[in-house]
């Protein structure tokens, strides 16, 4: 093995290789930088709604209870009624979320696991430092898909 050459095709691959790694490291670091270490996201654009959401006339028992846990724990990033916040994170009132595509167990995953990033260039969502129970994101999933419904978003 000592003294053993490579050919030049295997060096050129080598640093081929390194150059692809370099630049997906570069890529993904500046998407991120907008993540701080504890994994909350600073505003770029704080409190711009991404899209208008109509509010439906009246909620659900359920959906009112998961709009006072969304308006808590959700809302500081998807913003006021899941509108979204343009550079922080996404509205979940949008055709991108409608049950066919993202069902409720989508939701579920995110808040427990993180959502890696996939149709928005926001980075990815870090699972929620503070576990919500089951019944509470079921109430969030509630009000989620009531709004979406009242915006014709209906899976």
């Amino acid at each position: 093995m000592a003294g053993m050459k490579f050919p030049a095709t295997i060096w050129l691959v080598l640093a081929l290789a390194t150059l692809v790694g370099g630049a997906y490291t570069y890529i993904r670091q500046s998407q991120s930088s907008a993540v701080q270490t504890s994994g909350a996201r600073e505003p770029i654009t704080a409190n711009v709604e991404m899209v208008k959401v109509k509010l439906p006339a009246r909620l659900s028992d359920e959906a009112m209870l998961g709009k006072t846990y969304f308006d808590a724990v959700c809302a500081s990033c998807h913003g006021e009624s899941a509108a979204g916040q343009d550079g922080i994170a996404p509205p979940l009132v949008h055709k991108i979320y409608e049950p066919s595509h993202h069902g409720d167990a989508a939701f579920v995953v995110a808040v427990r696991q993180g959502s890696r990033q996939h149709h928005w260039s926001f980075g990815s969502m870090p699972p929620l430092e503070q576990p919500l129970s089951d019944t509470e994101i079921k109430a969030i999933i509630r009000y989620v898909r009531e709004l979406q419904r009242e915006n014709g978003i209906l899976g």
